[in-house]
């Protein structure tokens, strides 16, 4: 295994137990947004999204009048 293997194997681990965001494993792992997205859902590895944040977005949405 390469270093950058490791390191990439490490981000998705860290990701996976919500030590690092999904920005910071990204950069962690070397590779674009689309690529980690990718490569998460490969692993079947959810994104740190649920109900409250959406709500949260909705609310902030309605108060800047985007909805």
């Amino acid at each position: 295994m390469s270093s950058d293997d490791l390191r990439r194997e490490l981000a998705i681990h860290l990701f996976s137990i919500h030590k690092l965001s999904f920005g910071k494993a990204r950069e962690m792992a070397g590779m674009t947004v689309c690529s980690f997205q990718q490569l998460l859902g490969s692993r079947e590895i959810p994104p740190h999204y649920d109900i409250a944040d959406y709500e949260e977005d909705l609310a902030i949405l309605s108060k800047l009048d985007r909805l």
